[in-house]
């Protein structure tokens, strides 16, 4: 696979491209690319294009734009992760990751144990943070459709929003420790169904938030007899249900 660039602007066969500072720091002085080498550009609307380096300058790189494939790598199974705030490295690890493994979108929520609290200024600055993760996942994975992360907001917030916009075919999940079932005991969801994970913090909900979660039609699920960390859970869970209902 060539090296792969996210370009969130309109890309045409034909079309001269200027790399942007981040991509073009990246392509010289990361991936030591040089003139006529094959790069691969996405916008995420979908589909990739294949790109050949035209010009490497000190202040500028451009590409000339050849062929468009309509190539997508993205999982049939749409999954929602809300992932209780955890510290900095730990959530970034957890958006990474689950890019990678195909979850198609990601709610941070704060909650009663959050290590973590953001202003609303650290929280825009923290967000345009993730965003580049979920970009820089992309390209390292082949993703050609950019999952969306969302703003920070508190979990009683995001249930309410969960209420109001569920189907009924939607699957609700809560990761528990004391729960009697386990993912394989679901029904596989149906084609265009959407799976929603929550995901507690590093001290665990609250015995108030897991019965407002359950309330709000979420079944706790366990993944073994094993206690797992936040930053372990998320993906074990989401890993499992590609397994079971995805494209593994």
């Amino acid at each position: 696979m060539h090296a792969r660039f996210y370009h969130p602007e309109e890309i045409t066969v034909g079309q001269m491209i200027a790399l942007s500072a981040e991509n073009k720091h990246h392509a010289a002085r990361v991936l030591r690319l040089r003139d006529g080498d094959l790069v691969t550009l996405f916008n995420g609307h979908g589909g990739e294009f294949c790109a050949r380096i035209d010009s490497i300058r000190k202040d500028s790189i451009t590409v000339l734009v050849g062929s468009y494939q309509d190539t997508n790598r993205e999982s049939p199974l749409h999954i929602e992760l809300a992932q209780a705030i955890c510290v900095n490295e730990k959530m970034d690890w957890i958006i990474q990751k689950s890019v990678e493994l195909g979850v198609s979108s990601i709610q941070p929520v704060s909650t009663a144990r959050s290590i973590v609290h953001l202003s609303d200024e650290r929280s825009g600055k923290r967000l345009q943070h993730w965003q580049k993760i979920v970009i820089s996942a992309c390209e390292q994975c082949g993703r050609n459709q950019v999952p969306q992360i969302y703003p920070l907001i508190t979990l009683p917030e995001w249930l309410s929003r969960k209420k109001m916009h569920r189907t009924t075919q939607d699957i609700l999940i809560m990761l528990s420790t004391t729960a009697a079932q386990s993912l394989k005991d679901l029904p596989e969801p149906a084609a265009d169904a959407k799976v929603a994970l929550v995901i507690g913090p590093e001290g665990g909900f609250t015995e108030e938030e897991e019965l407002a979660i359950e309330h709000s039609g979420f079944a706790p699920m366990h993944l073994g007899s094993r206690i797992l960390r936040t930053e372990s859970a998320a993906l074990a869970a989401i890993a499992a249900m590609q397994a079971l209902w995805g494209d593994y």
